[in-house]
């Protein structure tokens, strides 16, 4: 079987938690024999085309031309995706499936789906409706229409979590035949660390990784520092990661005269995050919004108790008091509370520790999630040979194309002066 993904991002380039998802999923589809090509955006640290680990990854630049905005942008990469797959798609042949991820890769998906009449299969990693809560302006409503857009010319739509599940067919509207619940994954053998032993001394560290942004839920964490600290005074707390929300964080860390105990660290690579994860004596992920939460794993990979927010699919990857803690939604106090039962209690700390351990091991392996997908796209294959594909392109058999043709000879007459009959 031979897949093409379109993605906007990956690694190098990462922005957010899909680079890395589909960087694993490819992997993973290539050890079950899968031959897989990745279209991505270039990267001045990456090279135009490799192969790693049986992917074939072509990196692609949008239009070098300057755009007013993010979605004027996104355009001009979906149409150097699309010109470099129409010329990769002719020269390898017999592509089975095109995978699209996220609303960023909609229009190259769908244009190669009706020239090549190639099943697509997307991705939706989260939505607009949910990362905004609601829509509130001209913008948001347009990639909310995109993503919709992407659902309906998909003949499968893959979601991480029920709670992902529920969002599309509700506000999306969508059947439930097309839809697929399949987890995200972790690699347990990616998050070992050199540091064997975590600081037993009074100073403990909490840790938070991911994009800076509102719906992660650091500025809840700054809420429940004081409480944290008026316990446990020697705490410090780590921030890793980059995003548009960052100043507004350090503003509030300012004003509540905390700058000595947060460390914002910015961009960490895959070894310091490990060593902080290691080190840590708990991985806090407070989330607002988080269709998935696949740091959550990272964080249970690496052998360090969670706390979570109790919301999407963070809800469903943790069980409460076993193999990690869940606070309310939004509630500095709650999340102090989760956080400091874990801090004073070395056996309750210990028993996530093991359990989040084994839970990520066993359950949530990459293989075993690009297993379930390589089922859905042979699903789809049996279901698209007895397809009768249809296009927007007016064909000769089409019952109204004499219709057409006669509207379209009136108008030439018309414009040059003749009566047509």
């Amino acid at each position: 079987m031979k897949v093409l993904m379109l993605s906007w991002e990956y690694p190098p380039k990462n922005v957010g938690g899909l680079a890395q998802h589909v960087y694993h999923l490819s992997r993973a589809l290539a050890r079950h024999g899968v031959e897989v090509h990745v279209i991505t955006i270039g990267a001045d640290d990456a090279v135009p085309y490799e192969e790693n680990e049986g992917v074939r990854v072509h990196r692609i630049n949008p239009y070098s031309i300057s755009a007013p905005d993010f979605r004027t942008w996104i355009l001009h990469l979906n149409f150097s995706m699309l010109e470099y797959a129409v010329t990769l798609l002719n020269t390898i042949r017999g592509v089975d499936i095109v995978h699209a991820h996220d609303w960023l890769a909609a229009f190259a998906g769908r244009a190669l789906k009706h020239s090549f009449r190639v099943p697509l299969v997307s991705t939706i990693h989260a939505t607009e409706f949910g990362r905004n809560n609601g829509l509130h302006n001209d913008n948001q409503r347009y990639i909310s229409d995109v993503e919709w857009y992407l659902t309906f010319e998909s003949w499968k739509v893959i979601v991480c979590s029920s709670y992902m599940y529920r969002e599309l067919k509700g506000f999306f509207q969508l059947p439930e035949d097309k839809l697929r619940i399949i987890p995200n994954g972790v690699t347990i053998e990616d998050f070992k660390s050199d540091i064997v032993h975590r600081h037993k001394g009074e100073e403990k560290y909490i840790f938070f990784i991911g994009r800076l942004v509102r719906e992660k839920g650091v500025q809840v964490l700054i809420d429940a520092a004081p409480k944290i600290l008026s316990y446990f005074p020697e705490t410090r707390f780590v921030v890793a990661g980059t995003g548009p929300y960052e100043e507004h964080l350090r503003a509030m860390v300012r004003e509540k005269r905390l700058g000595h105990r947060f460390y914002f660290t910015g961009y960490i690579d895959d070894a310091t995050r490990n060593r902080w994860f290691a080190q840590s004596s708990v991985a806090v992920f407070p989330s607002l919004y988080e269709p998935f939460g696949i740091v959550a794993l990272e964080g249970m990979a690496a052998g360090t108790p969670v706390v979570v927010s109790d919301t999407g699919g963070l809800s469903e990857i943790i069980e409460h008091g076993r193999d990690g803690m869940k606070c309310y939604v939004g509630s500095a106090n709650s999340l102090a509370d989760n956080i400091m039962a874990v801090l004073g209690d070395e056996a309750l700390a210990d028993r996530l520790r093991r359990n989040g351990y084994e839970k990520a091991r066993n359950k949530y392996s990459w293989f075993s999630v690009a297993g379930q997908t390589l089922e859905v796209y042979e699903e789809i294959l049996q279901q698209s040979k007895r397809a009768d594909w249809h296009t927007d392109t007016w064909r000769a058999s089409d019952p109204l194309s004499a219709l057409y043709e006669k509207v379209k000879n009136l108008g030439r007459a018309n414009a040059s002066g003749q009566r047509a009959h």
